[in-house]
């Protein structure tokens, strides 16, 4: 790397740390599923008894995010307890049940030669991951690259640096006790900012990049990095209440994609409202408003609130704004493809939903919305890896390579295609 900003030290350091992650990719490459089983029950196990370690250093990395500002939302995304911590662990109990993706057979046949041809399911090599304000992730990425043969080098940033200090020594910990590299998963947050853009061209070293966070994090790593770089997260997603919509079922399901958990990316930023389920509309405001959120409105949502739910106008830039928080853009549709149009124009691609008792309009819509996910008649918050059953998840992709929405194991494989010949060459 020829940036002059970077110190040399750093450059060094973290250039260091990806060459050991090649090499321990080299012998987890080969380690059999019975060894990264016990590996991610160790380290279950481990982060489970060391929770109130964890949850200790946790403690400082909040009063330092409080103390700087930081949004209700991302302070939820950072807070551990020993209940998240116990869940976050099970979630590793968890991959350790699913199938080894390594040595899939993808396809195979016999040539008309005689020689035999598969493509099979391979590690990826070593597996970058620079993120934002996510304990949690540094254990998912760590348990996700381990089950499917991969290093891991993470970069967590400066907001959880005390929590995944202490998250990846513990996880290094168990590593070695049943045999493992302790390199297969290490951490290059004591490098900063500085260590993030060496890992984003360490070409070479490191096979994939995938960006967890905020869109100024996500865009600069897709426009700055050299090694390829799978875009994720970035979730403006909408909610759309059909003509047919349920009452009940329209007022759950809003609720629930924006309040459940506002600091995620599979939360909804935007309803749209058919015309003719303008009735609707005071209700699901009225729950809305009862729950927390601010309600941003276009002149024809804001006419139809109760007098007891005050609404903000609703301008262009609210359409394009992934809130992070208990705010949410109404407005009214003419038609399903008025909301359709809406999303394409807007849509940052991750999730969008449909209320509706119409299957040929949930057909539609679904035919019509490019999206890694769209759910028809169930919450935006369902788009995630455990409750796909994934397991944990590295993250979801916006993107249309061969990763789109939560990336798994399988994501985190590439393939080798193998030929098996009895002395042939070609003529």
């Amino acid at each position: 790397m020829t940036d002059t900003a970077v110190p040399i030290h750093v450059e060094s350091a973290v250039l260091e740390a990806c060459r050991r992650a090649k090499l321990a990719s080299r012998a987890l490459a080969t380690a059999t599923s019975t060894v990264k089983d016990a590996a991610l029950h160790a380290m279950a196990d481990a982060l489970v008894a060391h929770a109130p370690r964890i949850v200790e250093a946790n403690a400082k990395d909040l009063e330092r995010g409080r103390d700087n500002g930081m949004s209700p939302g991302l302070l939820d995304r950072l807070a551990l307890d020993e209940a998240r911590i116990a869940a976050i662990a099970d979630a590793l109990r968890y991959v350790a049940t699913l199938p080894d993706p390594v040595g899939e057979i993808k396809r195979g046949s016999t040539l008309p030669n005689g020689m035999r041809l598969v493509q099979k399911a391979v590690p990826m090599g070593v597996v970058g991951m620079i993120y934002e304000a996510r304990p949690n992730v540094t254990v998912d990425a760590a348990g996700l690259a381990l089950k499917s043969g991969n290093a891991a080098v993470l970069r967590g940033g400066s907001a959880a640096a005390s929590t995944n200090e202490v998250i990846v020594a513990v996880l290094q910990e168990s590593l070695e006790g049943v045999g493992l590299p302790r390199d297969c998963v290490q951490s290059i947050d004591a490098y900063g900012r500085a260590g993030a853009r060496v890992l984003m061209h360490a070409r070479g070293l490191v096979d994939v990049l995938v960006p967890r966070g905020g869109r100024d994090l996500i865009q600069t790593v897709v426009r700055e990095s050299t090694v390829p770089a799978i875009e994720t997260g970035e979730g403006n997603c909408h909610v759309y209440l059909d003509a047919s919509a349920p009452l009940d079922r329209s007022i759950d399901i809003v609720v629930n994609s924006k309040t459940h958990r506002v600091g995620v990316c599979n939360a909804a930023e935007t309803l749209l409202v058919h015309k003719d389920a303008e009735d609707k509309v005071p209700a699901v405001l009225a729950a809305l408003h009862d729950a927390g959120v601010t309600i941003h409105a276009d002149e024809a949502v804001a006419a139809l609130a109760p007098i007891h739910v005050p609404t903000i106008p609703a301008t262009e830039e609210d359409w394009a704004t992934e809130y992070l928080s208990l705010d949410l853009a109404v407005k009214m549709v003419d038609t399903i493809d008025e909301a359709i149009q809406h999303i394409a124009r807007y849509s940052t691609g991750h999730t969008e939903a449909i209320v509706t008792n119409d299957i040929d309009a949930a057909q539609h819509f679904v035919a019509h919305i490019d999206s890694a996910a769209v759910m028809v008649n169930a919450s935006t918050r369902f788009t995630d890896g455990a409750e796909f059953g994934l397991g944990a998840e590295i993250g979801i992709s916006t993107q249309k390579l061969h990763a789109r929405g939560p990336m798994g194991l399988g994501e985190l494989t590439t393939t080798t295609w193998v030929a098996y010949g009895d002395g042939h060459i070609r003529p």
